[in-house]
């Protein structure tokens, strides 16, 4: 745990009792500061008290009248869209400050003594993996890490930092728009695609929460996806800044880049270093198995580039991205019967990640759907004929079945019967693939609940003896 200093015998508002709001109350507690806590939910407010922490509803102006100057505001919980929490609006008036872990964590770097470096990882797609990927590239070449963010552990409740050491972190938009201090030593953009936009009031918004940390925290490094838009807007205001190039690297996994500058990017299956005009470096990405299609291609460049800056060389990079495993739920290869693929990618709750899917195989069993995002599945048209047959699921299913129209698809409901009719109807080289362009909250707790369960459907199918062949007949498909 990271002790949250600098509010010593003083009463911190913190609200939300998830896995960060616990981890804050605790940081609190031990920097010697009072924690007082809330949650809207009954479950949230049992689990603050069960660790001896004062509860009081934060949305009530009495606790302000105690003189509480901090009310830390947990990620999921709205401060100005698409309306503030009442607690937050109290706070407000009261002319309390907010902030969030985020902003304690960097708050609190300023104030150790341990040489440590931060990077920090942020977009709309890809945030998860290039965050372990950089975290185990490290790992692999000796350097002390510790991971958290919004994978893994929370920012605070990460060990005390240590000389040498480095903090690989995944930051959201709502991670980010909050924080009162950010300061990484190396900054990461991936991309970004329309998400969240009610809590961010729009895509403006939602772009203004991940340049936060480019402008607020000044990383010593930046390293900056160019295959969209804000991306390119993005690095080009990065580079007034570092006329020498020694500070950006822009990455591509669409277009090869040519400047004069530092980048990193795809030349077909080659993942390619440019510096100073000449080549670098070039590694086969062919021989990483857990850096399947174009999107983790993009990862791959984006780690390469901040293990870069970090000091190490293309050979202990390369090595790292060849025994990388891959992280559950993100195009996670579960096993193969009869020639016949089964991938997970349940992660992919918008249509901008099913695309990235789908661009990754020639010919697919789609399995989509749940609580359908804003714009469906309209925009992944162009691939359609990817798709021998789409199985549709959840709230989604009636929309996602009007916007394939001729493409071939069936409305399964649920997914155990898509999984037995993709299985039962999949050929040779087809891949059976969970992309469900949709969130999960219809029928599962978490995309991660709904990964386990096509996993373990998808399993079963692959473990069954023989594979349905039996002297030579064919047997029940």
């Amino acid at each position: 745990m990271i002790a949250v200093r600098g509010y010593e015998g003083r009463r911190v508002g913190v609200l939300g009792m998830g896995r960060s709001g616990l981890a804050t109350a605790r940081a609190l507690a031990a920097g010697q500061a009072t924690p007082v806590c809330w949650d809207d939910g009954e479950a949230g407010r049992a689990a603050a008290e069960a660790e001896g922490f004062a509860v009081e509803d934060l949305a009530r102006e009495g606790p302000w009248r105690k003189g509480m100057g901090l009310l830390v505001v947990s990620p999921g919980v709205p401060h100005l869209y698409p309306a503030p929490h009442p607690a937050v609006a109290q706070a407000q008036a009261a002319g309390a400050q907010l902030d969030n872990d985020v902003g304690l964590f960097f708050r609190g770097m300023a104030m150790t003594d341990a040489e440590a470096r931060v990077v920090a990882v942020t977009g709309s797609n890809g945030k998860s993996t290039t965050t372990a990927l950089i975290a185990h590239i490290l790992r692999g070449a000796g350097r002390p890490v510790q991971m958290g963010g919004n994978i893994g552990r929370g920012v605070l409740d990460l060990d005390p930092l240590a000389d040498g050491e480095t903090v690989v972190l995944e930051l959201s938009s709502y991670q980010l728009e909050l924080a009162r201090a950010l300061a990484p030593d190396v900054a990461v953009f991936l991309n970004l695609s329309p998400d969240h936009l009610d809590r961010h009031g729009g895509e403006g918004g939602y772009f203004a929460a991940k340049r936060r940390l480019f402008e607020l925290g000044a990383p010593s490094a930046c390293v900056i996806g160019v295959d969209d838009r804000h991306g390119r807007f993005l690095a080009a205001q990065s580079r007034e800044a570092d006329p020498e190039g020694a500070r950006l690297i822009e990455i591509a996994s669409g277009a090869r880049l040519r400047g004069p500058g530092w980048s990193v990017f795809m030349n077909r299956a080659f993942l390619t270093e440019r510096r100073r005009g000449e080549q670098a470096a070039a590694l086969d990405l062919r021989a990483c198995p857990g850096l399947i299609g174009a999107h983790n291609h993009q990862n791959a460049c984006a780690a390469y580039g901040a293990a870069r800056v970090l000091g190490l060389g293309p050979k202990a990079i390369e090595a790292g991205l060849r025994s990388f495993p891959g992280l559950p739920h993100r195009l996670q290869l579960l096993g193969e019967r009869n020639g016949v693929r089964f991938v997970n990618d349940s992660k992919a709750t918008n249509a901008d990640a099913a695309e990235k899917a789908l661009l990754s195989f020639e010919r697919v069993r789609w399995i989509a759907g749940g609580v359908p995002k804003e714009g469906g599945i309209a925009p992944l048209a162009p691939l359609f004929g990817r798709v021998a047959k789409a199985y549709l699921i959840g709230q989604a299913a009636q929309d996602f079945a009007a916007a394939l129209g001729a493409t071939p698809h069936e409305l399964c409901g649920d997914l155990a019967t898509a999984v037995a009719r993709a299985a039962t109807e999949a050929e040779p080289g087809d891949v059976v693939l969970l992309s469900p362009a949709c969130a999960s909250f219809d029928q599962f707790r978490d995309f991660e609940a709904r990964g386990e369960a096509f996993a373990a459907l998808a399993q079963a199918v692959v473990a069954e003896p023989d594979g349905g062949q039996t002297d030579g007949e064919e047997g029940p498909r």
